[in-house]
């Protein structure tokens, strides 16, 4: 059986920028975006096809492919009391060749 992937979710352009939080920037990150793969952090209830089209509007850019992975919070102390960090989510977004994102600039 395979998926269905609709390309024509209506998003507002509010949503758009509420889907992708920041772009992540670390080691593992860096050396992704050498095979044009770039890292964000993204709403917990976004969709792929919805960070696939986030990203393609607002950076102007083809997207092939899109992973995510939710991070759970890490149970940590704090002044000897227990707390819990915050659940996140990342997408891995997979760019067309020829295409390219710059981290470095702002939106």
């Amino acid at each position: 059986m395979s998926k269905v992937v609709r390309k024509d979710i209506p998003l507002g352009r509010e949503r758009l920028y509420q889907i992708i939080k920041a772009p992540l920037v670390t080691e593992k990150s860096t050396q992704g975006s050498e095979q044009n793969k770039f890292t964000f952090s993204v709403l917990l209830d976004a969709t792929k096809p919805e960070i696939m089209k986030a990203v393609a509007e607002i950076f102007k850019v083809e997207v092939t492919a899109v992973n995510t992975l939710r991070v759970k919070g890490k149970t940590k102390r704090f002044r000897g009391r227990m707390g819990q960090r915050s659940d996140r989510k990342k997408a891995i977004v997979t760019l067309a060749k020829g295409n390219s994102i710059d981290i470095g600039s702002g939106l």
